[in-house]
């Protein structure tokens, strides 16, 4: 079959996205790929359709039980034959997956790395024809990436045991080192590459300060009541806490992290998945991969990792490419936390050296006053023009010359004797009367009092930027003692010129939801029809227990109110409804459709 036919009938798309179609065609020619695809490019099409066209069977290689039973819902669900073999089946399941396997019936396998690699099953596919081995995620591979896993490494035997059969890596977020340390160790250099660029346009972005961060929070919730997002925190506690909050001021939200048991876990992910009004608060554990096309929200109530981690996480909102929304609430104790993750770590010193790096370049974009985007887009090598969908270009953050303030804040550092944390230093400096000030005689100090003026969302931002720009470090083993360094010194004792935001605070972004709203009128789409589809959307969903989107997305449900086909000619022309679908859900959407028109009409 023709790629484009397969498109059509089995996907049901009228035309590849941009930059699809070329490793489509790479894949065919069964050359090794290396494809780093923005989130909702589009990247799992990129090889599920060259395995459906191509013969024998396509190994994929995914690092999560849930990833995996995602994907094989939505390609069987489009009538494609997929299944998994991994520890989340009994043996019955896994033994008849395989002899599906086996007999040819089945063109897609996921598994995880560790059940590819065991000797038995490589002996077993060894006596198979293999299409292509693709792993997905391949950034796992890399020791320098944000999200490496060791048994990932081991996937480099591939080209010595299978020699011939293509390797296709796909990840969303891989910069220039971890680009190289992929090429190398998967390909020994040898596979072509596609970078397609890693530009979310319809993701507003933004950093606020990280003041009374439950409250600005639920603030953030209201303004998207009803919608569907994540909620990222650093810790399992946290995450308990803040979703039992949100549950609390009447926003649906479940907790997902590692220490949950894993039926727990399942449970929560499913009814995220199911359930269209539910906010997951969760961990890094959760969310790669997951192919939820509409998450309106990504929040972090604390700093991700590295700039990576930062890039993947908020991309998983807004994958329809509708606007999106993700907020990123910062402040100086985040800071000292990463940085003594990265020391207390059992990495090697250079790869220690690299995080802080990484680390750095997550707070260059925090402290940015021009572009955020900008920012985030150049650490990928990109170059980009403002971008007018960040809280700087929205309302942007005029830097001014802050030696002198810089240094009064240095002076009380340096008085301290570099013994103190940040909380303490912005307290002398405002004036507070303070037990700790009283009892080191601080209230006595030449600097004590003098910030006054400002408030101390002030200081904590200032002593924040000073922090990104290196001008003072924190003493992890001083029990976060804040020290100056070189750099610090020269600008106290030298008056070596530091440009610094002077706002009190970062403003809380801007609502997107009026814009929401307004271009959904603008697209006019009938609301109250693409409503009603959405609830028999949700209801043939749990009738098959699979996730909504697993029926249609929707953009489907928006190109079908748009269209109110009325007729199976009609429907099939509608986004997303390929042969399968057209089967299995025409008649009763039809239906709904000429049912709604009906009652219009009867008004």
């Amino acid at each position: 079959m023709d790629p484009r036919a397969a498109l059509k009938s089995v996907f049901g798309f009228d035309d590849f996205r941009p930059g699809q179609q070329a490793v489509v065609e790479a894949l065919l020619a069964k050359r090794n790929v290396l494809a780093i695809m923005p989130t909702g490019a589009g990247k799992s099409l990129c090889f599920q359709l060259p395995a459906l066209l191509a013969p024998g069977l396509t190994v994929v290689v995914s690092p999560l039980i849930a990833l995996m039973a995602n994907q094989v819902a939505i390609l069987n669900a489009m009538g494609v034959a997929a299944g998994t073999i991994n520890s989340g089946h009994d043996r019955a399941a896994n033994v008849a997956t395989w002899r599906r396997a086996q007999a040819g019936e089945i063109k897609l396998l996921y598994m995880s790395p560790e059940r590819l690699l065991d000797e038995r099953m490589i002996a077993a596919l060894k006596r198979l024809e293999i299409a292509h081995f693709v792993i997905d995620e391949v950034h796992c591979v890399s020791q320098w990436g944000h999200d490496f896993r060791p048994e990932y490494m081991q996937l480099a035997q591939l080209r010595e045991l299978f020699p011939g059969v293509p390797v296709a890596g796909f990840t969303a977020t891989a910069d220039k080192q971890t680009r190289a340390d992929i090429q190398q160790r998967i390909f020994a250099g040898s596979a072509e590459i596609f970078a397609l660029g890693f530009d979310r346009p319809n993701i507003q972005i933004a950093v606020e300060d990280k003041n009374q961060p439950t409250k600005r929070l639920l603030e953030l919730m209201a303004e998207h009541k009803g919608e569907q997002g994540i909620v990222y925190c650093l810790s399992r506690k946290s995450v308990d806490r803040l979703a039992a909050t949100l549950d609390e001021h009447g926003f649906p939200a479940l907790p997902y992290h590692a220490g949950l048991d894993a039926e727990v876990r399942r449970q929560n992910l499913d009814r995220f998945l199911t359930d269209p009004t539910v906010t997951m608060v969760a961990t890094i554990a959760f969310g790669m991969g997951i192919d939820k096309p509409d998450i309106r929200f990504v929040f972090h109530t604390d700093l991700p990792s590295n700039i990576e981690a930062y890039y993947q996480e908020i991309g998983r909102a807004g994958r329809d490419g509708k606007p999106a929304r993700a907020v990123l609430l910062y402040g100086f104790e985040d800071i000292r936390i990463r940085r003594a993750m990265i020391d207390d770590s059992n990495a090697p010193d250079e790869q220690k050296r690299i995080e802080h790096r990484r680390l750095d370049a997550l707070l260059a974009y925090c402290e940015a006053s021009s572009c955020r985007r900008q920012v985030l887009l150049g650490y990928f090598g990109e170059t980009h023009g403002p971008c007018g969908n960040c809280d700087q270009c929205l309302s942007p953050s005029p830097t001014a010359d802050a030696t002198d303030l810089a240094r009064a804040a240095l002076e009380t550092i340096v008085a301290t004797g570099q013994m103190y944390g940040q909380a303490h230093i912005v307290d002398i400096l405002v004036g507070r009367d303070t037990d700790k000030i009283r009892s080191a005689g601080h209230g006595a100090l030449a600097t004590y009092g003098a910030g006054k003026a400002r408030d101390a969302s002030f200081w904590r931002s200032l002593l924040r930027q000073l922090y990104a720009a290196n001008a003072v470090a924190v003493d992890i083993a001083g029990y976060g003692a804040v020290k100056l360094t070189e750099r610090g010194w020269r600008i106290f004792r030298e008056g070596e010129r530091v440009m610094l935001r002077l706002e009190s605070a970062r403003r809380p972004s801007a609502s997107r939801r009026a814009q929401r709203v307004a271009a959904a009128v603008a697209d006019g789409v009938d609301a109250e029809l693409l409503a009603r589809l959405k609830r028999l959307r949700v209801e043939l969903a749990r009738q098959r227990s699979v996730p909504a989107y697993v029926v249609f997305s929707d953009k489907s449900l928006s190109d079908m109110a748009l269209v109110k086909p009325r007729d199976r000619t009609q429907f099939a022309t509608v986004y997303g409804v390929g042969q399968k679908k057209l089967a299995e859900f025409s008649d009763v959407f039809l239906r709904a459709i000429r049912e709604h028109e009906q009652a219009q009409a009867a008004d």
